[in-house]
């Protein structure tokens, strides 16, 4: 598997090659040394795990995943052990805390491996692997980071039932949660697979997977049931190629 390593600090890359030249399975492809060098990095290498350092110059690595829209397997590397929590409620892979024990991170290889080979979250097709070509679509199978002030989240798109524009905002609906992130529907739309989701209306967008029932609505309209209960009206502009694409 090819490996990303995200570090300000060289002894520290230095330190976590060593060690993974023990793991035969693991393939380190490059170094990155900040947020807009992983960047890059993620984007050419098509990395399957990367090691991401939490505390870094200018921008942190939680600054990193949210500026991706969608991210490889993680796990963080960090000598703060405070992050832990919040390392574990975004869902990442492992957390290895600083001096890294080899026991440890031939610990968290197996957990990634098993992921893996289990068809876990990945980020394409090609298990694990994110391709962050401008004109790939993001589908159900994608993971993608999700930052509400101090809390985060790894959702895969299949468990997002729900967009909502806010004003400047979206509305992020999965399971209980509705966190918000600074982006436009226009620009979410452009991104979204349009077989797995629907631009409903001006406020919404729709994961089609999660439609329980369809009924008529005022003006040539729809409405909406997603699993769970929530109702989102289609306007009668889209009503017409709503129901073309939920027919046989």
């Amino acid at each position: 598997m090819r490996a990303l390593i995200i570090d300000d600090e060289r002894l520290a890359r230095k330190e976590l090659i060593n060690l993974l030249k023990d793991i035969e399975e693991v393939e380190v492809v490059g170094e990155a040394i900040n947020v807009d060098d992983a960047k890059e990095k993620i984007s050419s290498l098509n990395p399957d795990v990367i090691f991401l350092d939490i505390q870094m110059p200018e921008k942190t690595g939680f600054d990193l995943l949210a500026e991706m829209e969608a991210v490889p397997n993680v796990i963080f590397t960090t000598a703060y052990d405070e992050f832990a929590l919040k390392a574990f409620e975004v869902n990442a892979l492992d957390y290895l805390l600083k001096p890294i024990e080899p026991e440890r991170l031939s610990e968290a290889i197996v957990k990634l491996m098993s992921k893996l080979n289990g068809g876990g979250t990945s980020s394409t097709k090609n298990e694990g692997k994110i391709t962050q070509d401008d004109d790939k679509k993001l589908s159900l199978e994608d993971q993608v980071f999700v930052k509400d002030g101090d809390r985060c989240w790894f959702v895969r798109l299949e468990n997002v039932r729900l967009f909502e524009s806010d004003g400047n905002y979206i509305k992020v609906y999965f399971d209980n949660n509705k966190p918000m992130i600074h982006k436009s529907l226009n620009a979410l739309d452009e991104r979204l697979d349009e077989k797995s989701f629907f631009r409903a209306s001006r406020k919404h967008i729709i994961n089609l997977s999660w439609v329980e029932g369809i009924e008529p609505w005022f003006n040539g309209g729809l409405v909406v049931t997603l699993k769970g209960g929530d109702r989102i009206e289609v306007s009668r502009r889209q009503a017409a190629r709503f129901k073309d694409m939920m027919s046989l």
